[in-house]
């Protein structure tokens, strides 16, 4: 990986960017403030709080929403080709809760919940 970070005073501080180490493509961005993480990036090594990932060979948005301790957790996006196609709750990395799954044309085709990835059946 390669980073693209801001320093004030000799800390992290501002926009914080991950690249693929290959190709140079954008695969995450975040912010730190004061050496925290402020709206995304990484704290003792993980993400953590608010970010974005991209597709590092198309540039198109992957997953947006918050992460703990290296994972997907609390309320996220996912994005395939660019466009959304799952919105709800993260639990561990895992999807868990209330969830909509959305079709190419941006319908809603599932609304419901989930239990560790699985779709929770009635």
């Amino acid at each position: 990986m390669v980073y693209e970070e801001e320093f004030k005073k000799g800390k992290f501080c501002g926009k914080v960017k991950e690249y693929n180490y290959i190709n140079g493509g954008l695969i995450y961005e975040g912010e730190f403030l004061h050496g925290e993480i402020e709206g995304g990036e990484y704290s003792d090594g993980k993400r953590n709080r608010k970010g974005k990932e991209y597709n590092s060979f198309n540039g198109a948005l992957k997953y947006e929403g918050e992460y703990l301790n290296g994972e997907r957790n609390g309320k996220g996006k996912e994005y395939k080709q660019g466009k959304l196609i799952f919105e709800g709750d993260y639990l561990n990395g895992k999807r868990n809760g209330k969830w909509k799954e959305y079709d190419s044309e941006g319908k809603i085709i599932f609304e419901g919940e989930y239990e560790n990835n699985k779709r929770k059946i009635k």
